[in-house]
Parts: C-alpha cells; sequence; structure tokens
C-alpha cells in the first residue's frame, strides 16, 4: 500500500526569527483529505565532545519551553546554506571553548516527525584543544566534562532527557567509545 501523503495546498501561519508553522491540506491514502500542521526548522548539530580522559562536554542552560535548567550535549541551528559539520565546529568553540583534531559522523536524528520537520546531525569530537567559549550574546551556559559512562548511566535512568544527548551518547557506547 502506497501510505504517502500528497499536499493539496499548503499556509503560512507564522514565520519567526527560528521556525516557520504552516498548515498543509493533505490527500490520505484512503482518497480523503485531512490537514497537517508543520513546524519547519533549518535543523542542528549536537557534538559528543570527549576529552584525554574519555569525559564529556556537558551544558547547563535555561530552556525557556519547560521552564527549567537542562543539562545537554553542546548543540546548535544550522545557519541559512551553513554545513552541518562548519555547524558543529562553530557550536563547539562558541559553547565549551573546544576545536578538536578528529571527528566522526554519529549520524542523523529527526527528534519528532509528527509536526516537527527538524533533523540533528550528531557527531563525536576528539583531540581537543581550549581557548574561552565565545556563547551567542543571548545565551546563557555553564560548560563541564563529565566521565562517558556516567553520562551514559544518566541517559538510561531517565535523569537527562534531552533527545539529542540521549541518542548520541547511547550510539557512541554502542559503536565502542
Amino acid at each position: 500500500m502506497d501510505l504517502t501523503e500528497r499536499t493539496l495546498s499548503s499556509r503560512e501561519v507564522f514565520h519567526g526569527r527560528i521556525v516557520r508553522v504552516r498548515v498543509d491540506e493533505v490527500r490520505l491514502p484512503n482518497g480523503n483529505t485531512s490537514s497537517r500542521e508543520v513546524i519547519d526548522h533549518p535543523g542542528g548539530v549536537c557534538i559528543l565532545a570527549l576529552d584525554e580522559q574519555n569525559r564529556a562536554a556537558i551544558v547547563r542552560q535555561y530552556r525557556y519551553a519547560f521552564g527549567r535548567v537542562m543539562t545537554e550535549l553542546p548543540a546548535g541551528k544550522l545557519e541559512s546554506g551553513e554545513e552541518p559539520f562548519v555547524t558543529a565546529r562553530r557550536e563547539l568553540a562558541e559553547e565549551v571553548g573546544a576545536t578538536a583534531a578528529e571527528w566522526i559522523d554519529l549520524g542523523e536524528l529527526i527528534p519528532s516527525p509528527g509536526c516537527y520537520a527538524e533533523t540533528l546531525h550528531m557527531y563525536l569530537a576528539r583531540g581537543l584543544t581550549f581557548r574561552a567559549p565565545q556563547p551567542d550574546e543571548d545565551e546563557f551556559l555553564e560548560a563541564e566534562f563529565v566521565p562517558l559512562e556516567e553520562l551514559a548511566e544518566r541517559c538510561l535512568s531517565g535523569e537527562l532527557r534531552d533527545a539529542k544527548t540521549v541518542a548520541a551518547v547511547l550510539k557512541a557506547r554502542a559503536l565502542g567509545y
């Protein structure tokens, strides 16, 4: 059976600095019509940066949508036309003050395919050298290093619930890092 839903019309209802929201009228596989609400996002990256002691860089920052400070891997949004690897290098430097000699592509993550059109690109970075972090002017965060084993345990216990962090940490562990 062909499960494809075909777009009949699309109407933008919001265009913000980061996301665009649209409502699409679609033809369903059975011939009926329905509407789909879609949040378009430019995509992003997350970086599992490991130091020489196999400790991972994590950042704590206030996440307004959830009303609390969350612990996550360094991450950021793709700028228009920017390649994910370029974004990853920029974000690691901004948030942790690090550059990496070795980069390993950990693949892509689609965080919420029901309505959120975002793809996250996950990287592992090693061979770190440091300088002062340079976060964006509206970005306030604290960076620290945690043993990868401890970070994996915090992901598995549910203490850390950020999808990109959980996925990248557990994927890296499954791959033997």
